[in-house]
């Protein structure tokens, strides 16, 4: 017994022991400190559940590190994005849907009426010796349109219903149609030979309709805007529907 205790313990035991008390005392001290950092911590071993909830901050994130993948779908919200900071750029137009106050605009090229009324746009050329054709069909009102061989131009007009009223200014005042009873099948004459002239015709149908047509007429022999033609009439109508008080 006494040969055991008198032998000296050897260099590599001295040194191992050390290491050992260093290593032990280090992490006791850390953990009775409450101090541990990640010298003490293996690598990936820290997992969810050892994290208090609502503790990771800003600060604890590398700057352009939380990626498209980290973030659950659809849990991100207006409030999470800044004010005005969204551009074209970051929305994929085709996902888009459409504006509810612009689902008129998708008829606007075929559909006419604006606020109740209903504008078209006609045109009439011809050439001498040419017999009636429909020039405008609007509102209950039918305009149609000859050029006889003298190149002279007649436009008469018919209702579709019966006890309409017709008024007819050409050349500011100079020519003038009117008729308290304009009846279908009537060929009411609103132009006759007036020459190059704008004017305006007002039709109010029994039936509440009211056509107003702003129109130039030509009568040019081989000159119609620049063609053979002999007579022409151009212009805009619009119709409107009268509504019970």
């Amino acid at each position: 017994m006494k040969s055991i205790l008198r032998r000296r313990p050897s260099p590599a035991l001295v040194i191992s022991c050390i290491a050992l008390f260093v290593s032990l005392g280090g992490v006791s001290y850390g953990v009775a400190t409450g101090f541990v950092d990640s010298r003490e911590i293996k690598n990936n071993e820290i997992r969810s559940a050892d994290i208090r909830n609502n503790q990771i901050r800003t600060f604890d994130i590398r700057n352009n590190e939380v990626r498209g993948f980290d973030i659950r779908n659809s849990s991100v919200q207006g409030r999470d994005v800044a004010l005005n900071t969204l551009t074209g750029a970051d929305i994929a137009e085709g996902e888009l849907g459409k504006v509810p106050s612009a689902a008129n605009a998708d008829t606007a090229g075929s559909a006419t009426s604006v606020a109740g009324v209903t504008p078209q746009v006609f045109s009439y050329n011809a050439q001498s010796g040419t017999g009636f054709s429909r020039v405008l069909n609007l509102g209950g009102l039918t305009l149609e349109a000859s050029c006889d061989a003298a190149g002279v131009m007649v436009v008469q007009a018919n209702p579709q219903v019966g006890n309409g009223e017709l008024s007819a200014t050409w050349g500011g005042g100079g020519a003038v149609a009117d008729t308290t009873d304009l009846d279908p099948g009537g060929d009411f004459p609103i132009y006759n030979n007036f020459g190059n002239v704008s004017g305006t015709i007002s039709y109010a149908g029994s039936d509440g309709r009211t056509v107003i047509v702003q129109a130039v007429a030509r009568e040019q022999l081989g000159d119609v805007r620049g063609t053979a033609n002999n007579c022409g009439l151009f212009g805009v109508a619009q119709v409107a529907t009268q509504t019970a008080p």
